[in-house]
């Protein structure tokens, strides 16, 4: 009979020997899907980076006065989703600032255009912050806007906007964010209506272990319950361009987190080398620390380059393929 790890034990597992744990991890990774190493074609939108909310520990968002300030009027959203289907993309990610002016009839429409026009694509879109604030701008629930959204087109949830569960840790790197709870809620609900969504931790800031260790057993707790988690993502904080530079996480630290991540969620079916995060070398090195899958080409993504990430702005399929058949792992494409 499998038993789940207690905190205790999860928590011990962050000083063990770290080939150890990496060997452990890696058997878990094998066991669930072999030799095969998952990755996709796909791109990212993101249509503005004007936003409410305030965050220390972003470097994306802006002001309207800011210079960066910009705003994607729908037909250049189109145009970008254009390109990407030139290059083969079969997922478009969209995730944007909380627009003070913005209606959500606007990004509605938004998943609507692109489902009208490519109806094959995967539309994985909107973080729970931006659904609670299109709940709270109409006053309606979040149940409404997550299924007037799925007609739309909508096809996943991205996982962001989680960053660290702690309640004082995420006082201090996103006051103004969403609390965890909330966070929960909106995946809870997009689970009860059939869309599959992402979880992410965001690390090595402000936080420890144990934080880390009570994150993981909160994404669990709920994929316990529901079930609809198809993927965790663990995010290596960039803290240039942010209110909490200064601060760098070993290499070491962040295979252990993956590894601790792959032997700690047993009922999530992926753990994520997100390279744009990570970089290259060390994502390929988290495929053997419990990883399985690369994420993808990963076009255009800003949020992560803003805050210091030195990773490309994509990778052509043949590169991904290069990368993960160089750790000897059958690379598989998904949708």
């Amino acid at each position: 009979m499998h038993i789940s790890l207690s905190h205790e034990a999860g928590l011990g597992l962050f000083d063990s020997d770290l080939h150890e744990l990496g060997k452990q991890a890696d058997a878990e990774r094998r066991r669930r899907h072999g030799n095969k190493a998952y990755y996709t074609v796909n791109a990212h939108i993101n249509p503005t980076n004007v936003c409410r909310i305030v965050c220390p520990l972003c470097a994306f968002a802006a002001k309207h006065h800011d210079n960066k300030a910009y705003v994607l009027e729908l037909d250049e959203v189109l145009r970008r989703a254009d390109r990407a289907v030139e290059f083969g993309a079969t997922q478009l990610h969209l995730v944007s600032g909380i627009h003070p002016d913005k209606p959500y009839a606007w990004y509605r429409e938004m998943i609507a255009m692109l489902h009208r026009t490519y109806p094959h694509l995967h539309l994985k879109a909107w973080t729970a912050v931006e659904i609670a604030a299109f709940a709270q701008n109409t006053g309606k629930n979040f149940e409404y806007i997550l299924s007037d959204l799925q007609s739309a087109g909508l096809s996943s949830l991205p996982g962001g906007g989680a960053e660290i569960f702690n309640t004082e840790i995420r006082k201090k790197i996103a006051p103004d964010k969403i609390p965890a709870e909330i966070w929960l809620e909106v995946h809870r609900t997009a689970h009860k209506l059939g869309i599959p969504t992402n979880a992410t931790m965001l690390f090595g800031h402000l936080e420890m272990p144990k934080h880390r260790m009570e994150h993981l057993l909160e994404l669990r707790k709920l994929q316990d319950e529901t079930g609809g988690f198809e993927c965790f993502v663990p995010l290596v904080f960039h803290p240039k361009n942010t209110q909490i530079e200064g601060i760098a996480i070993s290499p070491q630290a962040i295979l252990q987190t993956i590894a601790v991540s792959r032997l700690v969620l047993d009922n999530i079916a992926h753990i994520k080398a997100y390279w744009v995060t990570l970089g290259e070398s060390l994502a390929q090195i988290a495929l053997s620390y419990g990883a399985d899958d690369f994420d993808g080409t990963v076009f255009e993504e800003r949020i992560h380059h803003e805050a210091g990430s030195l990773a490309p702005f994509g990778l052509s399929e043949a590169r991904l393929l290069e990368l993960i058949r160089g750790t000897g792992r059958e690379a598989t494409r998904r949708p």
